[in-house]
């Protein structure tokens, strides 16, 4: 039986699995629209097509599956851009489908024609123009392999009109043969080998976590090597939730705006077990002076990743759950050695452990401010550990990073590497959708908020009881820190002058909106907030001038942090 080419798109989400795409229509797509409404996935209408991306992005973190948006041609593609670069900067495995004029028509400047494929092609791990139909079911096919796997990230479909418009005899590839794409997936058994026995001769080791842990479902196996060798483990932003904050061995977060004592374990550190990490200029600092004492191990499934940044006395390809199972079996068929390593390390535990008595991570309380740290704070008391939390970008994430203590994975959403303000409330739209029983918490900061929060209207819409804890303090707050401390407090158009009552336009989209203005009001509000129905704006009137410290400046090493007073 022949079907046409928005059919078998839709026939080729549904036998992947897919449950629930975001999109915004338009005239090139109009054809799978109209085709969506015989279709069983949900689709979830956003008010804009970055939101919708977004959306996918926080439904592929929450769940691990590839998310999936769909846009029109021209400026509907373009709107997309951001949201793909976010997903790829972060290994976020995405399926982005265009539509496109009819191909008779690619390269005359159509109305609403954009080169979508030129356009994306930095930002995505493969694109795709469908220039036949009998080529769809394929293309599908192969976009949700490359988008899952190996190191995953974002994939286009560009599809023209008249090409969902033919028809074909529809038939579904069970398998995919790329010629040039064989990701590896089990790591060299001798480099494993050698890394065991690098990690007994070391005295102060230190396991450095990236995102690929939780892209890998790798945490249980990360545990399992940390309490063996009983060695402290530090956090990237993205791999933070991949091991449990409360641990004994957990340093928290390194880097810019990291702990004390997880930039001087990793300064002062014999041993760098890097797994599923990039080794980011915001971890690092200066590469001069970082992990200077240390050989590296470097764990990735992406080659590409290994030496690009830092040099790395062993490089293991592969993927992090197979390569961290053979790791742990390597160093379990020493027992005798494993135990001694664990006694041996005692006392680098202790000297990470004055650290962070001398430092701890901690702030200045007021009676009569409303400090961002007490937010973060009580926000954790008040919900379950599974709760899901987005941010956007700015002071208020790295204040949840430094404050909030994760312990589940795939319960921390934000954007890393491209820093993406706007994102935390569609990705707290996308996880939400994924999973409709559990809290889902967006804290975001007054700018970011605004940059996409026309999505009121997509939670209430669809009755998705996202909860919104905005950190209000009237600037474009990180930038601000920066103008402060780096350019003597001349503060160049980060003053957000027009004060936007958050509690109002709550209720002109339908939703709910709570202040707090005072410190003893934080947790009522909080609490309020959780036990009403639908979504909800929780506005935080905080300290106009607070800041987020430790900071290392740029160009400075891990050991030259400027700490809290």
């Amino acid at each position: 039986m022949k079907k046409t080419g928005s059919q078998i798109l839709l026939e080729c989400l549904r036998l992947e699995g897919v449950e629930t795409i975001f999109g915004y229509p338009g005239g090139t797509v109009i054809n799978i629209y109209d085709d969506l409404m015989d279709s069983p996935i949900r689709h979830v209408l956003t008010r804009h097509e970055q939101a919708a991306v977004h959306a996918a992005d926080g439904y592929a973190r929450a769940t691990g599956q590839v998310g999936v948006a769909i846009a029109t041609s021209g400026p509907g593609a373009t709107n997309t851009i951001t949201g793909i670069a976010t997903a790829y900067m972060d290994s976020i495995p995405l399926v982005i489908i265009t539509g496109q004029v009819p191909t008779a028509l690619i390269g005359n400047d159509a109305f609403q024609e954009a080169d979508i494929i030129g356009i994306t092609r930095p930002v995505t791990k493969h694109n795709y123009l469908v220039k036949d139909v009998k080529d769809l079911a394929r293309i599908v096919k192969q976009a949700f392999y490359i988008a899952r796997t190996g190191r995953p990230g974002p994939v286009l479909i560009d599809l023209p009109k008249d090409v969902q418009i033919a028809s074909t005899r529809f038939e579904y590839p069970q398998t995919v043969e790329l010629r040039g794409y064989k990701p590896t997936f089990s790591g060299n058994q001798r480099q494993v080998e050698k890394a065991a026995k690098m990690i007994l001769a070391a005295r102060k080791p230190v396991i450095y976590v990236g995102g690929g842990t939780t892209s890998s479902d790798a945490s249980l196996e990360l545990r399992t090597l940390a309490e063996m060798i009983q060695a402290p483990v530090t956090t990237t932003l993205m791999g933070m939730a991949s091991f449990p904050k409360r641990h004994p061995l957990s340093l928290g977060m390194l880097g810019m705006h990291g702990t004390y004592y997880a930039n001087m374990a990793v300064t002062n550190s014999d041993l760098l077990i890097a797994v599923g990490a990039r080794f980011d200029d915001r971890v690092t600092g200066k590469i001069a002076t970082f992990a200077p004492h240390a050989k590296i191990i470097h764990i990735d499934i992406d080659p590409t990743s290994i030496k690009k940044n830092v040099r790395v006395d062993l490089p293991i390809v592969g993927d992090l759950l197979e390569v961290l199972k053979s790791l742990v079996r390597a160093l379990s068929e020493q027992p005798e050695a494993v135990r001694q390593l664990a006694e041996d390390l005692a006392p680098w535990r202790q000297e990470i452990g004055d650290w962070k008595q001398k430092h701890p991570m901690s702030y200045q309380a007021s009676s009569t401010i409303i400090k961002p740290q007490l937010v973060i704070e009580k926000i954790r008391e008040l919900t379950a550990d599974d709760a899901i939390i987005t941010t956007e970008v700015g002071q208020h994430q790295m204040w949840t990073a430094q404050f909030f203590d994760f312990s589940t994975p795939r319960t921390f959403l934000t954007s890393g590497g491209l820093g993406t303000m706007g994102f935390g409330l569609p990705a707290a739209l996308g996880a939400q959708a994924a999973f409709p029983e559990r809290q889902v918490i967006d804290i975001s900061g007054d700018g970011s908020f605004q940059m996409n929060s026309q999505e009121l209207a997509t939670l209430v819409q669809y009755r998705l009881p996202v909860k919104i804890a905005i950190l209000n303090n009237n600037f474009l707050g990180m930038v601000r820190q920066w103008q402060q401390l780096f350019f003597n407090r001349r503060y160049s158009q980060t003053c957000m002058e027009l004060p936007i009552d958050f509690v109002k336009l709550a209720e002109a989209y339908g939703a709910t909106g709570l202040r707090a203005t005072r410190p003893d009001e934080v947790e009522a509000v909080i609490r309020q907030a959780l036990e009403t129905p639908g979504p909800v704006i929780m506005e935080f009137k905080i300290a106009r001038e607070e800041n987020v410290l430790p900071m290392v400046p740029a160009g400075a090493g891990l050991n030259e942090m400027v700490l809290a007073s």
